[in-house]
């Protein structure tokens, strides 16, 4: 039907977006819904301007966006270090993985009570959360795509005398790399539900603390808002994922 598929997709977000609000704020109106319960998209487009025209909004957004970044960071440092010392040795491999994924079946809102002993309320506990589940799915992605490399190729190497670290620079990790920034894509929106989650248990500064004071000011308004601003954030964190993996990884066309 139409000639740019990028043309395309957008205008089918676009159409979609209008015809769920504008149902949305039809029910509303027509039932005459309480906006305690549910407010309309009007009173959401409202409470949405005043937060971008308040300073106090900015200061919660751009700390929570450093948690995020700082968490990320920290992910995947140890996770590329990590799932590249567990593909080298089978040791590690075979005792710690069970414990990695063991470790992952904790529900992470029983964590946060205790990085906030240990670290406080302020960003660093943040930091360790969003971290912690950023972590897991990279680490995953790191391991399969160094196990996923070319056996003919590595043979190859291998019998021309390359060692196990020119095998890994050379062949492993090349290929690794659309594994790894699929796990990076899954790592940044984690990393965001990591933070807010631990803001929701204390926190002095952030949008999870919005959230919950608008929600004991009985704001549900200004809650769908600010939700709005954390979905608005994913999509762009997750745009820019992707504009370094085209980028990165030029060859692959996934």
């Amino acid at each position: 039907m139409f000639q740019n598929p990028k043309l395309a997709k957008w205008l089918y977000v676009v159409v979609f977006f209008f015809i769920v609000t504008g149902l949305w704020e039809f029910i509303v109106i027509h039932f005459t819904i309480d906006p305690i319960i549910l407010p309309g998209p009007s009173r959401i487009g409202d409470q949405l301007k005043k937060l971008v025209l308040n300073p106090y909004f900015w200061q919660n957004f751009i700390f929570t966006i450093h948690e995020v970044f700082l968490g990320y960071i920290l992910a995947i440092f140890i996770a590329v270090f990590l799932g590249i010392a567990i593909s080298m040795c089978r040791v590690l491999r075979l005792g710690l993985v069970p414990y990695i994924v063991a470790f992952q079946t904790i529900p992470t809102i029983a964590l946060a009570p205790i990085f906030l002993q240990w670290f406080g309320y302020g960003m660093a506990s943040k930091v360790i959360m969003a971290a912690l589940i950023a972590f897991f799915p990279i680490l995953i992605n790191v391991i399969a795509g160094l196990q996923a490399a070319p056996k003919d190729e590595i043979q190859m190497l291998r019998s021309f005398g390359a060692s196990r670290f020119q095998i890994l620079l050379k062949v492993r990790l090349p290929n690794s790399l659309r594994f790894l920034f699929a796990g990076l894509d899954l790592g940044i929106i984690f990393a965001l539900i990591g933070a807010i989650v631990a803001e929701f248990v204390g926190a002095q500064k952030g949008l999870g603390k919005m959230l919950l004071q608008f929600n004991e000011q009985f704001n549900i308004a200004g809650m769908f808002a600010v939700l709005v601003t954390m979905a608005l954030t994913g999509i762009i964190l997750h745009g820019c994922v992707e504009y370094a993996r085209k980028k990165i990884v030029f060859w692959e066309r996934v």
